[in-house]
């Protein structure tokens, strides 16, 4: 009897014993997956031991500056599960590689494992000189590109390139001056907007990581930063500023990243095992409880109760573009943010008689909207902006008078102003002389300076009646050096009794466009050139 107490009690303690050793995650247990991962997941190396010691599941991390362009997960390229050892990629956001490799994305799985809207950090100072000018307060992208354009805010921003946070901005600008609504189109961005939201960006980087640390070792050289939301809250509660950033969430939108893990290999049963495991992990409570007071992000759960600023509503999510063309035109548009020259625009305005009156007023108006006046989201993107040349021609029978101005303050914007608004008109129309001496103009500056985009809008009301036909300037223009010809194109805008069919020409044959202002205002006609240039 007690012989068989003796058995029972050994038996028992060798199954405990290796119940316990099972559930322990002894190392002849573990499972160890590479990982390409964001900088930005960097933040989650303290929960990692938490996960292999529940879990059995240990992730060898692999940060890449790049990561989030998601190229490396292409097979054949040496990374992805048999060509160079990653089984998972952890990433702020995978939306341009899923755009980019549609069918190597559709097979793998993918599971969100946190929230952060891309958002802007202002200095105090700055922030509240902004909302004294918004209506309640709130501020929108426009308010952000506006500002820029002006040199009051003069931002920080990763790469669009090469990051999924400086992409994320750039289309939550772009939609917003789109004003649409919706995902971005293609002919939303073949009319480039951004021209004055750009102008502000003073500081980028190839990972938040280092605009972050740009922006803290150069405090005079920005005022603002454009990043998750995760990485302004980290930046104030971390002890590195002087003044902690204003977090304003643009109340037109935001861009969400939700920082998917990816399972590169789903037919491999033991990584999908794996990968289970790891999700099954993330997606408990107490896990998104950590995340977000670990990295400072929203939890996936809505069943996890949001701590302090996180409690702040997101408001409308902004869609991401459906179509690479879309972005890639985005991206082309805006540039590299470490080269780049302001553009200059050479204005030809008809100052014969007929535009005396009702018409020089609207003409008036039109410049003041573009020097700020305008207060609508579409005139803010429109407006003139810092650092960009801007030419004004006077002309009737022949050129009136001209300047040249670069922009730097309203005392610029100002000059211009009084150039338009003097009197002093011709008795004829010489509109091909006009566009010659533009082009004149043109040649000059893209021999000087060929990195600098040049543009010329042409504005009359009535008819050529003075100095050389059309086809005495198309032959002038043809002769003209072909790097002029590429680079400057003409954008009529076809005003009272103008000459519809020349005008169309004229553009047609120089590249640019004809917009028509009868049927709304010069205003109007202007802010699209302004987009479409």
């Amino acid at each position: 009897m007690r012989r068989g107490r003796w058995v029972l009690a050994l038996c028992l303690t060798l199954t405990l014993t290796v119940t316990v050793t099972a559930c322990s995650g002894d190392d002849d247990e573990k499972t160890t997956l590479r990982v390409l991962a964001g900088p930005d997941l960097a933040v989650l190396e303290p929960l990692l031991d938490e996960l292999r010691d529940e879990t059995g599941v240990e992730l060898d991390m692999d940060y890449r500056a790049d990561a989030d362009t998601g190229d490396d997960l292409v097979p054949g390229t040496g990374t992805g599960k048999g060509g160079g050892g990653h089984d998972l990629a952890w990433l702020s956001t995978d939306r341009s590689f899923r755009l980019r490799h549609k069918d190597t994305a559709q097979r793998l799985l993918r599971t969100p494992t946190m929230l952060s809207p891309v958002v802007v950090g202002l200095r105090p100072d700055v922030a509240r000189q902004l909302r004294a000018k918004s209506p309640g307060g709130r501020l929108s992208w426009a308010d952000i590109a506006d500002a820029a354009a002006t040199g009051t805010v003069r931002f920080g921003m990763a790469d669009p390139r090469q990051t999924g946070s400086g992409l994320a901005a750039l289309v939550g600008v772009a939609t917003a001056a789109a004003g649409t609504g919706g995902a971005l189109r293609e002919n939303d961005v073949s009319c480039d907007r951004l021209r004055g939201f750009r102008s502000g960006q003073k500081l980028t980087a190839d990972s938040t990581r280092d605009l972050l640390d740009d922006f803290v070792d150069h405090p005079g050289t920005a005022n603002a930063l454009i990043t998750y939301e995760s990485d302004l809250l980290a930046l104030n509660s971390g002890g590195r500023l002087k003044e902690k950033l204003e977090i304003v969430r643009p109340q037109d939108g935001m861009v969400l990243a939700d920082f998917p893990l990816l399972l590169l290999d789903p037919d491999d049963p033991d990584l999908r095992a794996a990968y289970d495991k790891v999700v099954e992990w993330l997606q408990r409570d107490s896990v998104q409880e950590k995340i977000m007071r670990t990295a400072l992000r929203r939890p996936v759960s809505p069943s996890v109760r949001r701590d302090g600023q996180l409690r702040a509503p997101v408001g409308n999510a902004l869609y991401f573009p459906d179509q690479l063309a879309v972005v890639e035109r985005l991206l082309d548009d805006y540039g590299d943010p470490r080269r780049r020259v302001p553009d200059q625009v050479i204005f030809l305005l008809d100052f014969s008689g007929s535009m005396r009156g009702e018409r020089m007023t609207a003409l008036r108006e039109a410049f003041a909207d573009l020097s700020g006046a305008d207060s609508s989201a579409t005139g803010k993107f429109a407006r003139f902006y810092q650092g960009e040349r801007l030419t004004v021609v006077r002309f009737g029978g022949r050129v009136l008078e001209e300047k040249t101005v670069t922009v730097g303050g309203q005392k610029d914007l100002t000059t211009l102003a009084d150039l338009v608004a003097r009197g002093g008109y011709g008795d004829a129309t010489a509109v091909w002389t006009a566009l010659d001496h533009g082009y004149r103009t043109a040649s000059t500056v893209v021999a000087d300076d060929p990195e600098r985009a040049v543009s010329i809008v042409l504005m009359t009301d009535g008819e050529n009646n003075s100095g050389i036909s059309y086809e005495e300037f198309v032959r002038r223009y043809e002769a003209r050096a072909a790097e002029t010809r590429a680079a400057v194109h003409t954008y009529p805008v076809h005003f009272g009794e103008a000459d519809a069919g020349a005008l169309r020409r004229a553009a047609t044959k120089t590249g640019g466009r004809m917009v028509d202002a009868r049927g709304s205002s010069l205003s109007e006609a202007f802010k699209e050139i302004r987009g479409c240039r």
